[in-house]
């Protein structure tokens, strides 16, 4: 057993800073680099993406990545964990394969986890007893399960862990929790039980505070902001794990930003309901346990934390199809921007009231007053110019196309100096709904393959 492991934050989304795994692996030693790449709509675009080219359904960005990572994970012996394998681990793992072909790197192992995906298994669960109703609402799934575009199970961090027994270099996997990817590699190498509830919700916590990559070190800081440093050489988080549960959050030398207590914190309440019950598929977590103690420069230590048993659901994540919308905006100019655009909206929304066209929903910002703090924010009459933008939402996909067609009409039929329209008429696009739910764990079975080259 080793005294300590140090597990990087590579990615904290699909989209995050592209080169940071690489500076993750090259600017210190580290033992593991986790990569989260899922979002709940994340999983329907890839579910898309699969349904036209069987062959995707993954973080394309993971290949030509690994072009960089594959001879570094040889060279400096770190694991590298993922979930960027999306709807499609199987075909993530051949094109990192064909990656380190085409590098002539071998004697490296893969191992993927499969089995999250019940897209083609609702109605045979439901008439096991699985209600999928949801879990929020309390609607029945029998409203969405013709319209649904995704459907993945949340697994947590046990199907991780039997693919490092299996000696992997590298796993990928589908939906598993942002947690489950930093908590399993702790379980495996300090030979956690699964019913450590303690070290477990340790664990969990650790992987909640870098599951959002440099949030943590001190990007999106509201805080004193302008107190952290070289932004743009931003260090991404790293959990620096012990066995007996406690760690510390710190970063590799020399990089830009700042871990603190504040920075910590701050993402610490990132997404929580209750924060005595942060429930994951390994354990519940006790938030209101956590201690945090500043332990030297870029340096925070975390300990005390306290746990409780996993209960028998699973979290499923779905999300379905809701009908179209469409967006546009205009900008108009002082003096008296506010009222020129205010006008702008009220004419708009009375020609589509003349014109009987029917909406789930409209919705209006003035980009530049109210579009963050909405009715907190004073009246203004001085603002040097405002964005009208505004939408709409509904199941007629014609009325949301006539929409689009009475914006650029505004110009010259409504209050003077606008501009800012720009690309054509506002398209109508599809609106992806979500839908979370629970299912028995015994109904749904994590699958583990390894391969190697």
């Amino acid at each position: 057993m080793k005294d300590f492991i140090k597990i990087a934050s590579g990615q904290g989304f699909w989209g995050d800073l592209i080169d940071a795994p690489i500076h993750q692996a090259t600017k210190g030693s580290i033992d593991y680099l986790v990569m989260d790449y899922l979002a709940e709509v994340t999983m329907s675009i890839l579910q898309k993406q699969k349904i036209k080219n069987p062959s995707l359904g993954y973080a394309r960005d993971i290949p030509p990545l690994m072009e960089k990572l594959l001879p570094l994970l040889k060279e400096k012996k770190f694991k590298i964990i993922t979930n960027g394998g999306g709807v499609n681990p199987i075909s993530c793992r051949d094109a990192v394969f064909e990656t380190a072909k085409k590098l002539g790197v071998k004697g490296i192992k893969i191992g993927i986890v499969t089995g999250d995906n019940i897209l083609d298994q609702i109605e045979e669960l439901m008439g096991k007893g699985a209600s999928l109703n949801n879990m929020e609402s309390g609607e029945s799934a029998n409203f969405i399960k013709d319209k649904v575009l995704s459907a993945n199970v949340y697994f947590g961090a046990e199907p991780v862990v039997d693919a490092l027994k299996l000696d992997a270099d590298i796993v990928i996997t589908g939906r598993v929790t942002d947690t489950g990817l930093t908590l399993a590699p702790m379980i495996y190498e300090f030979l956690w039980k699964m019913n450590d509830w303690d070290k477990l919700s340790a664990g969990t916590i650790a992987g909640h505070i870098i599951e959002c990559g440099a949030q943590a070190s001190g990007g999106n800081f509201l805080g004193d902001w302008e107190s952290v440093k070289d932004m743009a050489g931003i260090g991404f988080p790293i959990i620096e794990a012990y066995p007996d549960g406690n760690f510390y959050v710190t970063k590799h030398p020399g990089t830009g930003g700042l871990v603190s207590v504040e920075t910590v914190s701050e993402q610490l309440v990132y997404e929580i309901g209750d924060p005595r019950e942060y429930i994951t598929p390994d354990c519940i977590a006790d938030f209101t346990s956590i201690h945090l103690e500043q332990a030297g420069n870029d340096r925070v230590k975390v300990f005390g934390i306290k746990g409780r048993p996993a209960t028998e659901f699973y979290k499923v994540s779905m999300s379905y199809a809701d009908g179209f919308s469409a967006v546009s905006s205009l900008t108009y100019s002082a003096p008296d921007a506010l009222k020129k655009a205010e006008a702008a909206d009220k004419l708009l929304r009375t020609r589509l009231e003349n014109l009987g066209l029917k909406f789930d929903e409209i919705r209006t910002e003035f980009v530049g007053y109210n579009s963050c703090h909405g009715p907190l924010v004073k009246k203004r009459d001085d603002l040097s110019e405002v964005v009208l933008r505004i939408g709409v939402r509904g199941q007629d996909k014609e009325a949301i196309e006539r929409f689009g067609k009475e914006i650029a009409p505004l110009i010259l039929t409504g209050p003077p100096g606008v501009t800012g329209f720009a690309g054509g008429r506002p398209k109508p696009s599809e609106v992806v709904a979500y839908w979370p739910a629970l299912i028995k764990k015994d109904l749904v079975k994590p699958e583990v393959v390894i391969e190697g080259i």
